[in-house]
């Protein structure tokens, strides 16, 4: 059985649809949660899980002076994704393999918050990616402020109007996903209670990002079970 561990940063932002497919692809997870596990001690080689998955939450991915455990992550990713080990990032996890790869991360322009459901555009490479199950308009859950500058030797795989970078690949072992195809609408008012004083700041309608998830939410986990369902059989020629 193969391993994969997965860093929790906040409780609701779980591994949502995408715990099925781990479990039907054989893997075995282990959960930590930033900031209370160490780890140092719980991942003593980095390269050593057969799979990493970095998982989002609301503190920014150079914050590491307010945040200290935010800089054991980055080490974890320099080591794998320099390795070549299977690695995927989602919201906060992309962000931290941008920075692991030397890119930039910083807040949107004028301080623009992207919340809400919505597709994202696939680039040519996208296109090609396991993330073409996300075509044809399907929406996704985004809730993210920051963005960052596209990794050198990254593919750009989907983008939307008011951020470029959604998605990117740095190789075949290695995906950092912006926004959240994990999220399927169940558990969202967990999202809704969890970022109540977000939501508020930005000016957005709770009721109405609860409509929107029950409408796009279905889909949206369907989709992204297929997208890493297709990202995951890509990785066994060489990874089992």
């Amino acid at each position: 059985m193969r391993t994969a561990v997965v860093i929790r940063h906040v409780h609701f932002e779980d591994l949502g649809a995408f715990a099925p497919v781990l479990e039907s692809a054989g893997h075995a997870v282990r959960l930590l949660d930033a900031g209370v596990d160490d780890l140092r001690d719980a991942i003593p080689h980095p390269t050593a899980p057969d799979l990493l998955i970095v998982l989002g939450g609301p503190i920014g991915a150079y914050e590491e002076d307010r945040y200290p455990f935010l800089a054991d992550e980055l080490r974890l990713l320099e080591a794998r994704l320099a390795a070549g080990c299977p690695t995927l990032g989602i919201c906060l996890g992309a962000q931290l393999m941008a920075r692991a790869l030397g890119a930039r991360v910083y807040p949107m322009s004028g301080g623009r918050k992207e919340i809400g459901w919505a597709p994202v555009s696939l680039t040519p490479a996208g296109e090609r990616s396991p993330l073409r199950h996300l075509a044809d308009a399907a929406s996704v859950l985004h809730w993210h402020g920051d963005t960052f500058d596209l990794p050198t030797g990254s593919d750009l795989l989907a983008s939307t109007v008011i951020c470029r970078n959604q998605a990117f690949a740095p190789g075949r072992h290695g995906l950092g996903l912006q926004f959240h195809p994990e999220a399927s609408g169940v558990g969202f008012e967990r999202w809704l209670i969890g970022h109540a004083a977000e939501i508020a700041a930005a000016g957005l309608d709770p009721c109405a990002l609860r409509a929107d998830a029950a409408r796009h939410g279905p889909l949206a986990a369907e989709r992204g079970q297929r997208l890493m369902e297709e990202w995951l059989r890509g990785l066994a020629p060489d990874e089992t």
